[in-house]
């Protein structure tokens, strides 16, 4: 599986931003989708995740009324519309996608890793 994933950029605080991700080779074992990021010093952490089949969801408490993820089956593509961004949210940004449910049910981490997008936002 791989992913390639764009839209990241530079905004400020209060302003939108979304991000694609396209997944191509073994698609059909993909069940799960998403997007963690990476903050200069901190972990990586989940930032919300999709099931490709029911559109069951799944959101960090921190993006939770701001980021929507959605996704385009046909395109084999997920999305990450970012509203109200504040200073916090500068990150990189990963896709991630998984064979299991995991990755929406519990938060696991997923097998495959799209190469990061940088998304910063100045106050």
């Amino acid at each position: 599986v791989q992913l390639q994933a764009s839209g990241g950029g530079l905004v400020q605080a209060g302003e939108s931003l979304t991000l694609s991700c396209a997944a191509s080779g073994s698609i059909l074992s993909i069940n799960a989708m998403g997007w963690y990021r990476q903050a200069p010093g901190k972990q990586r952490e989940l930032v919300a995740a999709i099931l490709v089949g029911s559109g069951t969801t799944r959101y960090a408490d921190s993006v939770k009324d701001r980021f929507t993820i959605s996704r385009d089956n046909a395109k084999k593509s997920v999305y990450l519309q970012m509203n109200s961004l504040k200073p916090e949210d500068t990150a990189v940004y990963y896709c991630a996608a998984d064979s299991s449910l995991f990755m929406v049910l519990l938060g696991r981490n997923p097998p495959y890793w799209g190469q990061g997008t940088q998304v910063t936002v100045s106050s």
